[in-house]
């Protein structure tokens, strides 16, 4: 497969790439290999993040073509009710992960012989903490949602549970695959998980199986759990390990984790309950515009996200270029921000008006300036990676705490006057204050570039006062 030729070696300089000899690929398979890797920068911090970019947009199309299938195939209750749970799942899921992916994207890197046992740690831990989850709200379901009652069937209910750990899981794995620098694996593991609930969605339907696109889910995760997790244990990792056989187990990692996860339990509020707010405030039909909107305008953000993974992990690798490669992530990613917000500005009405008349008139406003929005949130999302890469835990916590109350008290005042526009408002004022606010302060959070006299150097943390930084690369 194309993405093959990404995976194997990514950031290593020609010269340490180990040498074998070459086999003799099949014209048509080299000529798609090559066209492929001219289509993307050759420096490993933005090519990663570009192949992760790639990921989130295959899984997104691919996504979009599975809910198209499943409402030709099933009646809309149907739809509504594996919907719902399959919402549900990934939700409670999404807790019960502890936010680990970004954990492991932080300490992977540098692990060296280490590698192992932190990722089936951290699969344990997220694996124990989604059962309980998901077992704790399949017990609160009579009481919190009647509606979800036909999870509460022995075979489904197991499903659900399967679905909501085999999902955390499959978070995790982005991580650390994104950390041994096989991001290529990345985009593979969500296209075999794409087609393959697509080929057991189309099989449950035929066999009119009410739970069908939630077992297809499941399934799915399972076949690509496994596909992935071979490649990533048996050898990305070896491989990863004799890299830094002397590397030492990162110091304070539960410390770390916990407080990473109280920051994105803010951010993921931020996601979760403005749509309630829109809910409450706005009625089902507005809801339903503000989702689809908040949909195609969350894309740019993820472009952020991604950028902000490929960072950590070249920073992890060489720690004393963190300020260059941060520069190099904002003014790169700062260009293609704004193309993007551009073009979406623009075509806004038209993309809308794919799903319905109805979601052009009531949310062109909203995804414009939610495109807006992903400007400012380049600049935060980045200074919580940096922040996370320094260990600066207060900063990382302190930004999603502002993001979240900011937002919330944003839209609880702007949505009763502006409408779905208040929505979009709300993301923009807060993000830009947050933005701004960090411009101001960026000699508390960025480190000076190397020979840059005029910076003022932060003040360290006690941690970073130490000889050797925060995390010192200790490969030999």
């Amino acid at each position: 497969m194309a993405t093959q030729a990404f995976s194997g070696h990514q950031g290593l300089p020609p010269d340490e790439a180990p040498t074998r000899a070459p086999a003799a690929p099949r014209p048509f398979l080299a000529g798609v290999r090559t066209r492929c890797a001219g289509l993307l920068p050759s420096e490993p911090l933005l090519r990663n993040g570009h192949l992760l970019a790639m990921s989130s947009l295959v899984n997104a199309v691919l996504g979009a073509v599975f809910w198209v299938l499943a409402t030709h195939w099933y009646d809309d209750r149907t739809v509504g009710l594996n919907y719902a749970a399959v919402s549900a799942a990934t939700l409670l899921s999404t807790v019960g992960q502890l936010n680990l992916s970004d954990f492991l994207v932080r300490f992977v890197p540098a692990a060296g012989r280490h590698t192992r046992s932190l990722i089936l740690t951290c699969y344990f831990a997220s694996i124990t903490c989604s059962v309980l989850v998901s077992v704790g709200f399949l017990l609160l379901v009579p009481s919190v949602s009647p509606g979800l009652d036909f999870l509460l069937s022995p075979l489904t209910g197991f499903f659900f549970v399967a679905y909501t750990a085999a999902y955390a899981i499959f978070a995790l794995q982005d991580g650390a695959l994104t950390g041994v620098r096989h991001p290529g694996w990345v985009a593979t593991e969500n296209v075999i998980f794409a087609v393959v609930k697509i080929l057991l969605l189309a099989a449950a339907a035929a066999l009119t199986l009410f739970m069908g696109i939630l077992i297809s889910w499941a399934g799915a995760l399972i076949v690509a759990l496994l596909v992935a997790n071979v490649f990533l244990l048996r050898r990305a990792v070896p491989r990863h390990e004799r890299q830094a056989p002397r590397a030492a187990r990162p110091p304070r990692l539960v410390g770390y984790a916990t407080a990473d996860y109280i920051g994105s339990l803010f951010r993921m509020a931020a996601y979760s309950l403005v749509p309630l707010l829109v809910l409450n405030t706005l009625g089902p039909e507005q809801s339903a515009y503000y989702s689809l909107a908040w949909i195609v305008g969350y894309v740019p953000y993820l472009l952020a996200t991604n950028m902000g993974s490929s960072l950590i992990v070249e920073a992890a690798h060489e720690p004393g270029r963190l300020a260059e490669h941060t520069f190099r992530v904002l003014r790169h990613s700062a260009l293609l921000m704004a193309g993007g917000a551009l073009l979406i500005i623009v075509v806004a009405p038209w993309l809308l008006a794919f799903f319905g008349p109805e979601y052009a008139e009531h949310g062109t406003t909203l995804l414009r300036l939610l495109a807006l929005s992903a400007l400012p949130n380049l600049l935060v999302s980045v200074v919580v990676d940096v922040a996370r890469m320094r260990r600066r835990m207060g900063t990382v916590v302190g930004l999603q705490l502002a993001l979240c109350a900011l937002v919330l008290g944003l839209a609880g005042v702007l949505l009763p006057r502006m409408g779905l526009a208040g929505g979009g408002l709300a993301w923009l004022v807060a993000l830009t204050l947050l933005a701004l606010y960090l411009l101001v302060r960026r000699s508390q959070w960025l480190p000076p570039r190397p020979g840059d006299a005029s910076a003022t150097p932060p003040t360290p943390t006690p941690e970073e006062a130490r000889p050797g930084g925060p995390e010192p690369d200790r490969r030999k």
